[in-house]
């Protein structure tokens, strides 16, 4: 089991999304999930809870968690920035994490399937890693257990970036530059895989989404959402039932669910075979900056937020290990138009993200 250290949001040099969290952290919305597994929902129609409860479920944390075994540093961070942009990492030196991580596309990279090794397409789409720092697994099929072992298994991977850690380690041995970024970030070690990997994450950790509209409603600014927003925020965890797996201050259950999309990639069923539910089961996304990160679900199959909400509406494709939750809504034209209204309160307004210099 790994252990958490908690870092005041305003103490870390945040260079990306700026958090000036104010609240409390969160717990699960109207259903609780188990990390790591699909879970079955028991449908029921949600019971009518007073406004100012369920705003409380979304307000935000005050701090970002780091783990003990990396906690965070500002020379750690600098230079898993720096790791996150270089091209240097893959093995034809043309792609960074950044390539499909890009902060001009959410921190996704706007298309319907990542793009990997000579330009082949992949079968998956790229998540953001937008709040990262406060995900239980990663991956759409949840096969990496930490962030920082999702940063070295794209590196690896000979479908994405290609490049063995023995290559990578000769490589950045090789440029000069990176050495004194290493000690000052690790000192006294020399450049190796881990180094590698807490770097990143603990840069991938500081990518925190800023306040919104939504963060200022929940505060108490009645002006700062619309009534349709409003309106969209009751739908959301009343009769769209969203809030069953899109629960928490970021959307999101940390969990994985069929949702009736039709595909043969079976997701956390490659590594809970036994187990009906978790077969074309996918991580729940969380809903933070939602605009910039379309097309949607984990094969890019859906290409608008309004798209999103039909294939809700419809309930998906019926087969044994669709969730529970996933049954046709019934909602009218106004409750999906509030429901839009709603999630795109949760885009923030953020200062570009600068490139840094790269070592040589």
């Amino acid at each position: 089991m790994r252990m958490f250290m908690s870092v005041p949001a305003q103490a870390v040099a945040v260079i990306v999304l700026v958090v000036a969290a104010t609240g409390h952290s969160s717990s699960m919305a109207l259903a609780q999930a188990v990390v790591g597994q699909a879970t079955v929902v028991n449908v029921v129609q949600a019971p009518t809870a007073s406004l100012e409860k369920m705003r409380d479920e979304y307000r935000r944390p005050k701090t970002i968690t780091f783990p003990k075994d990396n906690p965070y540093t500002a020379a750690k961070a600098s230079l898993g920035k720096k790791l996150y942009f270089d091209t240097r990492l893959s093995a034809a030196n043309v792609q960074s994490c950044a390539s499909c991580h890009s902060p001009g596309f959410g921190f996704g990279d706007g298309l319907p399937k990542g793009v990997g090794n000579e330009m082949k397409a992949l079968g998956r789409r790229s998540p953001t890693i937008i709040n990262a720092a406060y995900g239980q697994i990663f991956m759409w099929d949840g096969r990496a257990e930490t962030l920082e072992e999702q940063a070295l298994g794209p590196i690896q991977a000979d479908v994405e970036m290609n490049m063995p850690l023995d290559k990578l380690l000769k490589r950045l041995n090789g440029i000069p530059e990176y050495k004194p970024l290493f000690e000052a970030a690790f000192p006294g070690k020399a450049i190796a895989a881990d180094s590698i990997a807490k770097a990143i994450a603990t840069y991938e950790r500081t990518i925190v989404s800023g306040i919104a509209p939504f963060d200022a409603w929940i505060e108490g600014n009645e002006k700062a959402i619309s009534e349709d927003a409003k309106r969209g925020f009751t739908v959301f965890n009343t009769k769209a039932q969203c809030s069953a797996c899109h629960s928490g201050w970021n959307f999101t259950d940390d969990s994985f669910h069929d949702i009736g999309l039709p595909s043969d990639d079976i997701g956390r069923g490659k590594f809970l075979k036994g187990v009906i539910k978790a077969q074309h089961a996918f991580k729940t996304p969380g809903l933070r900056e939602i605009s910039a990160r379309g097309p949607y679900m984990h094969d890019g199959s859906v290409a608008t937020i309004e798209d999103v909400i039909e294939h809700y509406d419809h309930g998906g494709i019926s087969r044994e290990s669709r969730s529970d939750a996933i049954v046709p809504l019934k909602l009218t034209k106004q409750e999906k138009a509030d429901l839009v209204a709603f999630l795109k309160t949760l885009d923030s307004d953020v200062d570009p993200t600068v490139v840094p210099n790269l070592p040589r």
